[in-house]
């Protein structure tokens, strides 16, 4: 089969497109998934670039969609011809979040799914929504589901709330689409107008360019009559949280996603205590979070936003696409 490797000293001309085996057939508890879509997300390219250590060889992309063509003895779960996602934390069936560890985190500590075909044990996949094709379905995992996390599992949304999301990257777009489902409304930020008037055509209900306001937590605050608003999804980290911090209401849930800005700095921890702020960082989500996520998607028909379509072969230059900043949303990968 054909898949992709990348080689160390990791960098995006290391990856190279080779011809290895075909995985072995499922043993039991095992299934056989051919792969037909994949997306990207910063935790991959972390990965390709060298910011991740991994192994030599290692097939990248955590994000996968196909469809069974064999199943291991005792499986009741999935059946051939079934179509299925991949989980981001195989072993995070329900319950309370591990330890973060990507030990078995495809694309990671494990192969992921720049391939062709892969035997996994049946927790490294859920069904995938009947809603959607496999390129749809392929942008859920990671980004997605951190999305889904972040306002419905832990921010336990409410209708009439106002989320604001930094950037137009999948998770915030992923946000954006729940939050408007859940009837809430949305402030967007970013710092190209075009794509600012992008973001309201898919239902932002206010957007701040943060170039040209470099206070825009303020305006934030401002543009929901003093109240401040209930959820921020952060994908920043340091250089933008001070800045959430003064967009929340009282009791404002700032939900720490990315560190796009740089691992440390200083915050206003005096401020986040006045506001008495919830800053929480999470890394995607269970299983079971996954399966409800698909059940809402299904039930309300929604879409992601794909920007850039690109085939396995070119994987490399999707991710100088992905470091170009130019997309808006996900990032598929045809296979």
């Amino acid at each position: 089969m054909k898949a992709v490797r990348v080689r160390n000293p990791a960098s995006l001309d290391s990856l190279e497109v080779v011809d290895i085996a075909d995985p072995a057939e499922p043993g039991p508890g095992e299934v056989t998934v051919k792969l037909y879509a994949s997306s990207l997300n910063f935790h991959d390219y972390a990965v390709v670039a060298g910011m991740i250590p991994t192994e030599d060889g290692r097939i990248p992309l955590s994000d996968g969609a196909g469809e069974v063509v064999a199943v291991g003895e005792g499986v009741e779960e999935f059946a051939v011809g079934d179509r299925v996602i991949s989980t981001f934390f195989p072993k995070w069936r329900a319950g309370a979040p591990p330890m973060g560890s990507f030990e078995t985190t495809p694309g990671d500590g494990i192969d992921g799914f720049a391939c062709e075909l892969a035997t996994r044990p049946v927790e490294a996949f859920t069904h995938a929504p009947e809603s959607l094709d496999f390129l749809g379905a392929a942008t859920l995992p990671c980004a997605g589901l951190t999305a889904w996390r972040a306002l419905m599992e832990d921010g336990k949304l409410q209708p009439g709330q106002t989320v604001l999301i930094q950037g137009t990257g999948g998770v915030s777009l992923f946000a954006l689409l729940f939050a408007k489902a859940a009837g809430a409304r949305v402030i967007a930020t970013s710092s190209s107008d075009d794509k600012l008037g992008t973001v309201r055509k898919l239902g932002a209900d206010h957007t701040i360019n943060y170039k040209s306001n470099e206070n825009w937590g303020e305006e934030a605050f401002e543009w929901t009559g003093g109240r401040g608003v209930d959820h921020v999804i952060e994908v920043g980290g340091p250089g933008t949280v001070n800045q959430s911090i003064a967009a929340i209401r009282p009791g404002g849930h700032i939900h720490l996603i990315g560190v796009l800005t740089g691992r440390s700095g200083e915050v206003e921890t005096a401020a986040l205590m006045r506001k008495m702020g919830r800053l929480q960082g999470l890394t995607v989500g269970s299983r079971a979070m996954q399966q409800r996520m698909i059940a809402a998607i299904d039930a309300n028909g929604l879409k992601p936003q794909i920007s850039d379509r690109f085939a396995l072969k070119r994987l490399a230059d999707a991710f100088r696409h992905e470091e170009s900043g130019k997309h808006l949303g996900k990032i598929a990968i045809e296979i």
